[in-house]
């Protein structure tokens, strides 16, 4: 939507041009009356165009009061407009967000908001697609899995690619804690689709969580990036290393990403002197994240898979370059791309992705993901299970087994 600042200077543009004829217009200066430049050449073809595109748009506007066949919210033509903009980048990242759905989205990385729990994407063919549940919440109880395509909420169809589209079908599903959602889904390898019944509540975001394994060994699970899991990283790993731990496995599986600082944060405690990321602009400008000298004495392993995306590929793209640990489990999701998120006054705000993102070898994984040092998958039986054991889990076990040998080594 254009501001009322440059839609009255539009307007003003449209009556200067309408009486065009008592004006001089030159190459040189631009507009003039008399002996007096009134608006710059430049200034004059940028006004021209905005009038172009104001007249059209308020054109278009009364038409669709005038004929679209029943009455129209003409509160919804702002967000409209808005979100087509963003819409026209065919970027699934990049969204205009009205105040109500930018608020969402804030209390999201802070740490705590209402819904099931499940990170979600815009797919192929136009399929809203599960990236990952979050560990602990509906969406994870109910049976939710990487890569499952969300047909309908409460029988609405929700099938479009547009990143307007998969915001208000992502709204559809949060909503108040202890109201249900109806969600139609089609897994990949199984036939039909089917339908699951989830009760909403409010997530609470707890990103870090450990204990103790076998052989001195310690466990972290990460399963996002936000505000607060650097800070309970720190905490939880300090807490290991007190009880003497000579390895540690960090599993990232199905952590969809979430904030690139906070990683990067992360990232140098594990790492030593070296490069954690670079973001490249359009223009070629780099941007590098880097860690210090300081780095852990022991040996560690990543877990990752499909559902492993974003900030969990940037750390994990650091520890595969530098050789810095060993990454076991399936290629990663390949999402390459960096989002500003900015806020507008009126409370709305909007995403746009503004740069690509390289590992520090400059190796770009967006729609490729990484591949592990070892690939090692789950049997399909235990994917279909909510909770596996340990002894089950053969890409722990696999973890567990690589650092036995490196703490025998050292």
């Amino acid at each position: 939507m254009i501001s009322k600042k440059r839609a009255a200077m539009g307007a003003l543009i449209l009556v200067l041009i309408t009486g065009i004829l008592t004006f001089t217009i030159t190459n040189v200066v631009g507009l003039t009356i008399g002996d007096k430049v009134l608006i710059s050449k430049q200034n004059y073809e940028y006004f021209k165009e905005l009038n172009k595109e104001f007249s059209k748009m308020l054109y278009l506007k009364e038409i669709i009061k005038e004929d679209y066949y029943t009455s129209v919210d003409e509160n919804k033509f702002e967000d409209g407009i808005l979100k087509g903009l963003f819409e026209s980048l065919d970027d699934p990242y990049s969204v205009y967000m009205n105040k109500k759905e930018f608020t969402s989205l804030m209390e999201h990385t802070e740490g705590s908001y209402d819904g099931i729990g499940v990170i979600m994407t815009a797919g192929k063919n136009g399929f809203l697609t599960v990236v990952s549940p979050i560990e602990d919440t509906p969406g994870e109880k109910a049976g939710l899995k990487t890569g499952d395509k969300i047909l309908k909420v409460n029988d609405k169809d929700v099938t479009a690619s547009t990143a307007e589209k998969m915001d208000e079908a992502v709204n559809m599903i949060r909503g108040k804690h202890g109201t249900k959602v109806s969600l139609t889904i089609a897994r990949p390898g199984r036939k039909e689709s089917f339908t699951v019944d989830i009760t909403r509540k409010e997530i609470r975001l707890q990103t870090v969580k450990s204990r103790m394994l076998q052989n001195d060994i310690g466990y972290i699970r990460i399963t996002m990036f936000d505000k607060k899991t650097p800070e309970d990283f720190l905490e939880q790993l300090d807490a290991l290393e007190k009880k003497n731990i000579k390895g540690l496995v960090i599993d990232l599986r199905n952590n969809p990403g979430g904030l690139l600082d906070e990683c990067a944060e992360i990232a140098d405690r594990l790492l030593g002197k070296q490069d954690i990321v670079y973001t490249q602009d359009r223009a070629g400008n780099r941007e590098y994240k880097r860690s210090d000298k300081n780095k852990v004495d022991y040996p560690f392993v990543l877990l990752v898979n499909g559902g492993s995306a974003s900030a969990s590929e940037i750390l994990s793209g650091a520890v595969k370059d530098t050789k810095s640990g060993t990454l076991i489990g399936t290629t990663t999701f390949g999402k390459g791309l960096v989002q500003q998120v900015r806020p507008l006054n009126d409370g709305s705000g909007f995403k746009l992705t503004t740069a690509q993102y390289f590992t520090p070898n400059g190796t770009y994984i967006h729609g490729k993901g990484i591949e592990p040092d070892i690939v090692i998958d789950l049997p399909k039986e235990l994917k279909e299970k909510i909770d596996i054991t340990d002894e089950e889990d053969v890409q722990l076990q696999k973890g567990i087994e690589v650092l036995k040998k490196k703490i025998e080594r050292q």
